[in-house]
């Protein structure tokens, strides 16, 4: 499930306040346009029946004085569409004078002076002054005042639908440069592992979140002071270790060589197994002391082909694998990173004693350097389930095996590839076989270039 976005709800809640905002003030416009319309039409249809009354009364007069009322029923001629129709009437109610776009049958409105509505028509009556007997009714269709409300409606609608997008824009590009220095904190903080423990820069921070770099980075200096001291117990005892264990197995191993066979002599040869395993895991702290230390991550491209070369030779002179490691390197294969090449030879030599270690004994086992610079350690032996892969990743953690081992050499070596911007792939059974257990090194293809480390 992806995880929610500050800058993506406030965009969206923002753009959803502004766009009701926006469509609220286009109803409450539209509804002071109807009532404001409403006035000015019915001003206007008034005053065109007041005016006309004049008109139509005097030209009557007129027809009066020459005897020729039979004019009265004349259609007055327009030229287009007329938006106001009207009708003479007398008392009867017939029609003695109609403009063009005026029906022949006399309007449904009543005789009586003022405004009437119906379904299709607002009309006005006027009446001139005295006891004429006339009427004049004057129509305008509700047809086109809904016309021009629409219109105006659509004029306040048209420019609110350009500036919902305009707006929702401008929220996010705001929102975007207002949430940056959280964004940057996040990163800051998200980069910090055992090895990144410096505190992260108050410049440029806003005011709000300079509380929160404050408790971050007084937690990184108490972590950083804890890790250190763990780091400096860790390999000074493993040091210090490292010449009374020598001694001591010396003195075994001579002790062996002055005693008879018996039962003595046996039990010394367990106390020279412990003492081997007892150097054999202080070197193994020591190592990792150093792989916590970051010793793994520099800036300088290396060329790691060749420290992989120098390893494999090594192990290839022991007599006791002398047989087992076969090398092969694809042509044209090569492999230059920023990475240590101390760090690089401790990862390998892991990866590679575990395989010679927790194989099938004197299965071979190959190494290969691959076009694209991946690293493939390769051993026999039985099929490991996703369980044990995950297992033997974590420190002290050891698989179904009978052969000896401290169970850092794997978590040593990924440690330290980490921290080259590699990563390390467990496969069982590997890409091509039926059984065993593949290492797989892979490089990122740009590491990012600003590294902090401390050497051990």
């Amino acid at each position: 499930m992806r995880e929610p976005s500050i800058t993506r709800r406030l965009t969206l809640s923002l753009a959803a306040a502004l766009t009701g905002f926006w469509l609220l003030a286009t109803a409450l416009g539209v509804m002071v346009m109807q009532d404001e319309f409403s006035e000015i039409f019915d001003s206007a249809l008034q005053e065109t029946a007041e005016r006309l009354l004049v008109l139509v009364v005097d030209d009557i007069a007129q027809n009066d004085e020459s005897g020729a009322s039979d004019n009265y029923h004349v259609v007055i001629p327009a030229s287009g569409r007329e938006y106001l129709t009207y009708q003479l009437r007398n008392e009867r109610g017939d029609v003695l004078l109609r403009s063009h776009d005026a029906p022949m049958t006399p309007f449904d409105a009543p005789l009586k002076s003022g405004f009437w509505r119906d379904a299709t028509y607002r009309f006005y009556t006027a009446t001139p002054a005295g006891d004429s007997g006339l009427y004049l009714q004057v129509a305008d269709a509700l047809a086109n005042r809904r016309e021009a409300l629409i219109e105006g409606a659509m004029a306040l609608l048209l420019p609110v639908l350009l500036l919902v997008p305009a707006s929702i824009a401008l929220v996010w590009y705001i929102a975007r440069r207002t949430i940056a220095p959280v964004d940057t904190l996040r990163q800051a903080i998200a980069s910090k592992d055992s090895g990144n423990l410096t505190v992260i820069a108050r410049e440029g921070m806003p005011r709000e979140l300079l509380p929160i770099v404050r408790s971050v980075n007084l937690l990184l200096s108490r972590l950083k002071a804890a890790l250190d001291a763990e780091r400096e117990f860790t390999a000074n005892s493993a040091h210090e270790l490292r010449t009374p264990i020598a001694g001591a197995l010396a003195q075994t191993q001579v002790l062996i060589d002055e005693l008879a066979s018996g039962p003595k002599k046996a039990r010394a040869r367990q106390v020279e197994t412990s003492l081997t395993n007892l150097s054999h895991l202080a070197e193994k702290l020591l190592q990792l002391a150093r792989a916590e230390a970051g010793v793994g991550a520099v800036e300088t491209p290396v060329d790691l082909a060749r420290v992989l070369e120098l390893v494999v030779l090594d192990f290839q002179r022991d007599p006791e694998v002398a047989g087992r490691l076969r090398f092969h390197r694809a042509e044209g294969a090569s492999l230059r990173r920023p990475a240590s090449e101390d760090g690089f030879a401790i990862a390998l030599r892991n990866l590679i004693e575990n395989a010679l270690v927790h194989g099938c004994a004197d299965a071979p086992v190959d190494i290969r350097l691959e076009r694209d610079g991946t690293v493939r350690i390769i051993n026999d032996g039985h099929v490991l389930a996703d369980w044990e892969l995950e297992m033997i990743r974590k420190r002290f953690g050891r698989g179904r095996t009978s052969a000896s081992g401290s169970g850092l050499g794997i978590s040593i070596a990924e440690r330290l590839l980490t921290q080259m911007h590699a990563r390390l792939e467990l496969l069982s059974p590997p890409e091509g076989l039926p059984a065993g257990l593949e290492a797989r090194i892979r490089f990122e293809p740009d590491p990012p270039v600003e590294i902090t480390a401390r050497t051990a």
